[in-house]
């Protein structure tokens, strides 16, 4: 992931600035809808998009306690950064970096009797324990172990291996499947299940650290489900989870990213002309198109040809035609803005942009695709990195 640090004015092609007082922020407001409970910042995937290190940084600053990642080699990244305190890494597969997340004292999560084995082995080598998060299937039929017979197997190997000194069990987790979705019965029927394999394994001798199983939409609205951490991804930067839960401005969360470009080029057509790939946008009369040079390489969506929204000048434009691999073009209705115009794509909404969450509607997806696919060529600048308040 690209960094840089520059005023607003800089002559780059696009940028997504990312506002680091607004993650910030977000995390406040997360932390006070969970107060009784430490908050772990999700960064996994370069931060959804914003940069891994510098929104870590931020979060810490702001009182996150626990940082996430998907992969080993994400968190390690963290490590190598010099981010201190505590980083939980769950997406393994065989032959990891075992050794290396255990002498970085990373949290490890296990789902399984091969991960067991191989943290086992590689706390051998390293000889020090592991810390070992134990993660529960509730559910969501994704990671995590199954009740019954394979979570109590699981949970007597690594009380174990816990007893010869190989690991320590600092935690015991899950996932939702439909948080976002209020009302729907799975969500009881997870949090039930999960409170019953806590207390196996808690019966069985297991004293973890922490027990969690909310994402950013239970946090949100499921105090009951928060135990003694919550896991916040999108929520902290400034998305809701779900349209239905409510807007992000209703749960006292910013926007983080701004996606904006400068026009490569405006120029007059007649009324009957093509535009881009296949002809699917004709020009209705004599009129003013915009090139703005991002495109689905820079993660565009090419669903949303034709209906992405773009804000230039003040006024809401729309994608004409198809997304093309490094630019699209809006037809700007005989407007005559300068090359080098600033097209904004999507942002907080506070100058009349259009959003992340208006991008996804365009592209019938999810927000937080919109943030997470913008690619590399596009510089993350980052403002109000100094710590506020």
């Amino acid at each position: 992931m690209s960094e840089r640090t520059a005023p607003r004015t800089a002559p780059l092609r696009a940028r997504a600035e990312i506002d680091l007082a607004a993650l910030r922020s977000n995390v406040r407001a997360l932390r006070a809808h969970a107060p009784g409970a430490a908050v772990m910042t999700v960064v996994k995937s370069e931060a959804y998009g914003h940069g891994a290190v510098p929104c870590a940084r931020a979060a810490v600053d702001a009182g996150a306690s626990w940082l996430g990642t998907a992969t080993p080699e994400e968190a390690l990244a963290l490590r190598a950064a010099g981010l201190p305190g505590r980083i939980m890494c769950w997406l393994w597969t065989p032959c990891g970096p075992w050794r290396e997340a255990i002498e970085a004292e990373l949290d490890v999560s296990v789902s399984g009797m091969w991960a067991l084995r191989e943290v086992v082995e590689a706390a051998r080598g390293a000889d020090r324990p592991a810390r070992v998060q134990l993660k529960a299937d509730t559910g969501l039929g994704r990671n995590g172990c199954q009740p019954g017979d394979d979570w109590a197997a699981l949970v007597g190997e690594a009380l174990r291996a816990e007893a010869e000194g190989l690991l320590r069990v600092t935690g015991l987790w899950s996932h939702f499947a439909c948080a976002d979705e209020p009302g729907h019965p799975s969500i009881a029927a997870q949090l039930g299940l999960f409170r019953e394999m806590v207390a196996y394994a808690e019966g069985q001798g297991v004293r973890p650290e922490v027990r969690h199983i909310a994402n950013s939409p239970a946090t949100l609205t499921l105090p009951e489900s928060h135990f003694d951490l919550v896991r916040t991804g999108i929520a902290t930067y400034g998305i809701s989870p779900s349209p239905e839960l409510g807007t992000s401005a209703g749960f006292g969360l910013r926007p983080v990213m701004t996606l904006s470009a400068s026009l490569a080029l405006v120029k007059h057509v007649p009324g009957g002309h093509g535009v881009s790939y296949g002809h699917r946008y004709v020009t209705p009369g004599e009129t003013t198109l915009g090139l703005v040079p991002l495109g689905y390489a820079d993660g565009i969506p090419r669903h949303a040809s034709s209906a992405g929204p773009v804000l230039v000048e003040g006024k809401w434009r729309t994608i004409a035609g198809r997304v093309a691999m490094d630019q699209f073009v809006v037809d700007l209705g005989g407007d005559e803005p300068a090359a080098g115009a600033e097209a904004v794509l999507f942002g907080s909404g506070d100058r009349g942009e259009p959003t992340a969450e208006d991008w996804a509607q365009a592209a019938g997806t999810i927000a937080y695709e919109i943030v997470t696919r913008i690619g590399t060529r596009v510089p993350r600048v980052y403002v109000n990195e100094e710590r506020d308040g």
